[in-house]
């Protein structure tokens, strides 16, 4: 059983930082893509960062220059960098993942995307 556990949101003041992280655990061969969206209320879910395997990446123009998307393979793990938030960024933060992964009954593996739980980033002074 593959999990994604988000971490780091919270409250912070227009201007201020923050830092999610995403660990994916369980029966992992390998990676993918790994990528961050973000939901506001009544809005769409939407690709805030994207990450490749190699390390290439790519943001939404709304976060260019103010988030760093970044990923540790040795800890199946990924970032998220958020500085000069604005009120705006304000949503859940949910990561994603394609994981190649073999079930725990030995039968064959495939490659299935996950998304963790969410985490609440408010930016509010």
């Amino acid at each position: 059983q593959v999990q994604l556990v988000e971490s780091g949101g919270g409250l912070v003041q227009p201007g201020g930082s923050l830092r999610l992280s995403c660990a994916a655990s369980g029966s992992i061969i390998s990676i993918y893509a790994m990528d961050w969206y973000r939901q506001a209320p009544g809005k769409q879910r939407e690709l805030v960062a994207a990450i490749t395997s190699g390390g290439s990446t790519n943001y939404a123009d709304s976060v260019k220059g103010r988030f760093a998307i970044s990923r540790d393979n040795a800890k199946n793990t990924v970032y998220l960098q958020m500085n000069s938030l604005k009120p705006e960024d304000t949503a859940v933060y949910y990561c994603n993942a394609a994981i190649k992964s073999r079930p725990s009954d030995g039968s064959s593996w495939y490659v299935k995307a996950y998304w963790g739980q969410g985490t609440q980033v408010t930016v509010s002074s």
